[in-house]
């Protein structure tokens, strides 16, 4: 019995004096399993907790649109290849389009035609596909894609299409989700022929001596949501502060995906306002 009693003192000791969780200090990632602290990788998210959750199978959707599939040489000695709007004229304008973690899908395709339309026709638009043919409605397989997805072949496809565009190109950038933050990761590695970026709820590059490089500011258009949460988005604005560049953002009161009009969990006002944003950003850059 004394043993017993002496184990349940133990026990409560343990208990009292076991670290609690601080509110000043709710991290995020505190149950994703990494094996570092977060990191500009948005594949770092796919094993956590209710991540997928955030991205429900897309709905089918109807396109017929006006571009064409096209094939560009990469300098590892293969091909890449995007979904192509050209300019209705000669025009040294161009909009890079990324993809969600889904791959080129129709919905990605669509949407590039909007832009394409709605800056009146007067600027090349190339969705490119990041994945290399693979696209999936599966957030399982999505994820898997992200995952397996090699950094050094995302850039070969973004130099690639950066010298499908000339080097006389100004080039801005747009995407979603995983697409969000390759739009600032091609601003980047397009350097003086980057002109614009507008990221959709994607992962910011966490480096101050990179972002320093960046030869145009960036619009931020974010969800509510856990995983690139608010403080994720402070620090980024932080840093470009730190690097003397100018951000614009806001977070949106709505889930991460809400600008997808398959996704099921679309939110249309607020789409309706980002996109609104993001259309007079590039309408600015272009001239337009």
């Amino acid at each position: 019995m004394y043993k017993s009693f002496l184990s349940l003192i133990l026990l409560l000791g343990a208990w009292l004096f076991q670290p609690k969780p601080s509110p000043e200090n709710n991290n995020p990632f505190e149950h994703i399993t990494v094996c570092h602290s977060y990191s500009d990788d948005m594949a770092q998210f796919v094993n956590a907790p209710g991540f997928a959750s955030f991205h429900p199978s897309p709905i089918q959707i109807d396109f017929d649109g006006q571009g064409e599939m096209i094939n560009f040489p990469t300098a590892d000695g293969n091909t890449a290849q995007g979904y192509l709007i050209k300019a209705n004229g000669n025009s040294d304008q161009w909009l890079f389009v990324y993809q969600e973690w889904w791959g080129l899908n129709d919905q990605i395709k669509q949407q590039a035609e909007k832009f394409h339309e709605d800056l009146d026709g007067k600027v090349n638009v190339i969705a490119l596909d990041m994945y290399d043919g693979k696209v999936t409605s599966n957030p399982q397989e999505a994820g898997q894609y992200m995952q397996s997805a090699r950094e050094e072949r995302l850039e070969l496809i973004v130099q690639g299409a950066r010298n499908l565009a000339g080097t006389k190109a100004k080039i801005a950038n747009v995407g979603w989700c995983f697409g969000g933050a390759w739009s600032l990761k091609s601003a980047l590695l397009n350097g003086e022929q980057n002109i614009g970026s507008v990221m959709y709820y994607g992962m910011p590059v966490r480096d101050v001596e990179k972002l320093k490089t960046l030869n145009s500011d960036v619009l931020g258009l974010f969800a509510t949501e856990q995983y690139i949460s608010q403080e994720i988005i402070e620090e980024f604005a932080a840093n470009m502060d730190k690097a003397g560049k100018k951000l614009t953002y806001k977070i949106f009161p709505a889930v991460h995906g809400f600008a997808n009009p398959s996704n099921p969990k679309y939110d249309p006002e607020a789409t309706k306002e980002a996109y609104a944003l993001a259309l007079g950003y590039l309408k600015g850059k272009f001239g337009v």
